[in-house]
């Protein structure tokens, strides 16, 4: 300890800190910001009087949100997205990633090689909309499911830390009497608990955070929350800005504050739990030696 509190390296650390403390700042700063918005006097607002603390409590612009017609029903089908959608990837992508983690599988290298041409080139929004068209998922919650159940990079992450799970445990299951199918259910996936997690938090935000999707290949009763406020926020910008009153402008923004709030509260309470298991995914397997 003696030898590494050097005058070097805690310059070295002081400098990791200011950066990171600088990084941390950046990203929450605008979050409280939009929050204090979200709970601020429409007046305090005009007058720039808002910061980083709300100035006259005011509770209208989550009222208005949350008196919105089929609010809680979108809330519902993006938790329903969600859910389904990243067990139907955590199901596929393991199943995908197991056998392209055999070195010795036919075909592995050719099949490789298709994974990593199609993170860099893609058939285009046309292309996909006319095959999800054609096998008859438009207007159906598959649409938001499975075109999207296998990531390219989610499955390499998963390809990397099966090759870096010891080759002995499985050899011993093989001698025990367990199939492949077995291994994987009964081996690989229990010791992948850090890897699935990273790879399941990856693709919780992507369904959350989804709403292009939502606006070409579902009905509006089907809408994901970020589409729903998505209409919202355009909705009250045309209010605000027709009405020709401040007030109402300001409110307008508060509403625009409170959708962001509102629709990413919850994945950030999600990720607390899971930060752990997404660095220890990420790192395992990353050194061998």
């Amino acid at each position: 300890m003696k030898r590494y509190r050097t005058k070097g390296n805690l310059i070295f650390d002081g400098i990791v800190y200011l950066i990171m403390i600088l990084v941390l700042l950046t990203c929450l700063v605008p979050f409280i910001y939009m929050f204090a918005l979200s709970l601020s006097d429409p007046k305090a607002i005009v007058n720039n009087q808002v910061s980083l603390f709300p100035v006259g409590f005011n509770f209208e612009a989550y009222k208005q949100i949350f008196t919105y017609p089929n609010f809680f029903k979108a809330y519902g089908n993006t938790i329903f997205y969600t859910i389904v959608g990243t067990i139907i990837s955590l199901a596929m992508t393991t199943l995908f990633a197991y056998p392209l983690s055999k070195g010795f599988l036919k075909g592995h290298k050719f099949v490789m090689k298709l994974v990593v041409f199609s993170m860099f080139f893609s058939g285009g929004l046309i292309p996909n909309y006319l095959m999800i068209s054609n096998l008859h998922l438009t207007g159906t919650r598959w649409a938001m499911l499975l075109p999207f159940a296998i990531n390219q990079f989610n499955l390499i992450i998963l390809i990397n830390f099966f090759k870096s799970l010891p080759v002995e445990i499985e050899e011993a299951a093989f001698i025990d009497g367990l199939s492949y199918f077995g291994v994987l259910t009964k081996i690989v996936v229990p010791l992948s608990k850090a890897a699935l997690a990273t790879v399941g938090l990856y693709t919780a935000v992507f369904f959350w955070n989804d709403w292009f999707n939502g606006l070409i290949y579902l009905d509006t009763s089907q809408f994901p929350v970020m589409l729903f406020l998505r209409n919202i926020v355009n909705g009250t910008t045309m209010v605000g800005d027709a009405a020709g009153s401040a007030d109402k402008a300001t409110i307008g923004i508060s509403i625009k504050s409170a959708v962001i709030i509102t629709s990413t509260l919850p994945i950030i309470i999600l990720y607390p739990f899971l930060q752990k298991y997404f660095v220890k995914g990420l790192t395992v397997g990353s050194v061998k030696g």
